[in-house]
């Protein structure tokens, strides 16, 4: 922590270290909401929870700056907790571990938090200076933004004064983000019978690892493979050759809003198919890794394993493995009016048997994004309606909507003017087919105008998540000045 604190912005990154020891994992946001209302109460500062809990905090104007607009900024408290399948780490408990990678900061074996840790620290390094002129600031911190937005869906009006608002949650440098997609949540639960395994049965264990993964809205149109279909893929070609391949479990995916990278199935056939399915998944293995050559990791192993208590019906199993064939993943439509942008996508998140007080179910759980609310809904439609075709029961839950880009935003220009000055060019003005909380902030804020940026980070909702440290300092500078730029009120 002490080699990450050190690092060049000193004031940002320190805060950066701590945040990293502090577990915050969504919905889960308590110890660090309490650590920055003790951080603002020991500097003074005026500071409140909301009634969901998102933490507000303002600060005066420097001297000489108080003609000045008030300026809000806001970041997200939470982080995506995504580790390998080797490492042993509790989102709850644990703290980040960072380390130096040559030219970037991440993380040993677990997603790094720099979404959106590395906003939440350069707005508690400006709320603590002493020596930097800025206007009268008003932070919000939000909780919940990866699992729901729960804190920004349920921000209140008459909170802030600001008229304009700077979002530090975009993860390329030089790029200014005015635009972003809407999303909604589609969760299937398919009931099944839990059957005795068929005598002469050996079971296996189908075991996906290794792919990419990453920001299912950043990442959708990359090309990455799922491990839900691939896995879904192998089963389903072997069961095409061995009708009697029965489904014991299944465990795809993590979160809604991460590409799957690992999928561990249990399946079992008759003893004398084993050496058949062996050859079978060996064979589309071959195919698969050659269709994804962009997966040089990819790891698909199928290896013997313990008798499972129970298998899923076959005709359940049937109607789950060729549903989830059918199932959209990925990209559905590019955008005609943005080049180059995603505009709706669907990521096949979650594939998980679960047994309750002795009912069985696969729980399925998708993400659609769209920068269209109404093709987020159509899209989200059309999802549901490929496993209701299968008995399933469908929800569309936890809907948000875009946020429509204002070209002709003030707070845009003064940004593009302050870049040009210190770089000599123009920044890059986007579009994001990923989720911004800003969307929802209009809602209550209609007044403000607002612009997205932030440092280069990769790989965020994944295990090799990392941040650029040449950037973090470039992205420091700029806010810096940007800050110092706001004009004086009319």
């Amino acid at each position: 922590m002490s080699t990450i604190a050190a690092l060049n912005p000193t004031p940002l990154w320190k805060h950066f270290a701590k945040l990293c020891e502090i577990p915050r994992p969504s919905k889960h946001e308590d110890q660090v909401v309490a650590y920055i209302v003790d951080f603002a109460r020991n500097r003074g500062l005026d500071v409140a929870l909301d009634q969901i809990g998102n933490v507000i905090i303002k600060k005066p104007a420097t001297p000489g700056m108080e003609d000045r607009k008030t300026l809000a900024m806001q970041s997200h408290v939470d982080m995506v907790p995504q580790k390998n399948a080797d490492t042993e780490h509790d989102f709850l408990t644990d703290s980040i571990k960072p380390y130096v990678d040559g030219e970037w900061v991440t993380a040993e074996g677990t997603t790094l938090g720099a979404d959106n840790g590395i906003g939440v620290a350069a707005i508690l390094a400006l709320l603590e200076s002493t020596d930097i002129p800025h206007p009268a600031l008003e932070a919000l911190l939000t909780i919940d933004e990866e699992a729901g937005m729960t804190g920004a869906k349920n921000l209140q009006p008459g909170h802030f004064e600001a008229d304009l608002l700077l979002n530090l949650d975009t993860e390329d440098e030089g790029e200014l983000y005015v635009g972003c997609a809407g999303g909604v949540d589609v969760n299937v639960s398919l009931p099944y019978s839990a059957e005795s395994m068929p005598a002469g049965h050996q079971a296996f264990k189908l075991s996906v690892r290794g792919l990419r993964g990453g920001h299912s809205g950043l990442d959708i149109d990359k090309g990455r493979g799922n491990a839900n279909k691939i896995a879904n893929r192998i089963i389903d070609t072997a069961l095409r050759q061995v009708p009697e391949l029965r489904i014991a479990s299944l465990d795809g995916g993590s979160l809604r809003n991460a590409i799957p990278r690992e999928s561990f199935s249990v399946i079992t056939v008759p003893a004398e198919k084993a050496v058949q399915l062996l050859d079978i998944a060996q064979q589309a293995s071959a195919v698969i890794k050659t269709e994804l050559d962009g997966e040089a990791k990819l790891e698909i192993t199928l290896e013997p394993t313990g008798a499972p208590a129970s298998v899923m019906d076959a005709d359940a199993q049937l109607k789950l493995i060729r549903t989830i064939r059918c199932c959209p993943s990925g990209v559905e439509r590019m955008s005609t009016a943005l080049e180059g942008i995603a505009e709706t996508s669907n990521n096949l998140a979650r594939v998980v048997t679960e047994t309750e007080n002795g009912n069985s179910r696969v729980r399925i759980q998708c993400l659609v994004r769209s920068l269209s609310d109404t093709a987020r809904d159509e899209h989200g439609l059309n999802v549901a309606a490929a496993f209701q075709l299968a008995g399933a029961h469908t929800s569309l839950d936890n809907a948000y909507p875009g946020w429509t880009p204002n070209m002709k935003s003030p707070l845009l220009a003064l940004m593009k003017d302050v870049y040009k000055e210190m770089e000599g060019k123009e920044p890059e003005v986007k579009v994001i087919h990923a989720g911004l909380e800003c969307g929802l902030l209009a809602k209550p804020y209609p007044n403000w105008d607002m612009v997205s940026f932030g440092p280069t980070i990769r790989r965020a909702h994944s295990p090799e998540e990392r941040v650029h440290i040449q950037s973090v300092a470039n992205f420091w500078d700029y806010f810096l000045k940007v800050v110092a730029a706001i004009p004086a009120a009319k």
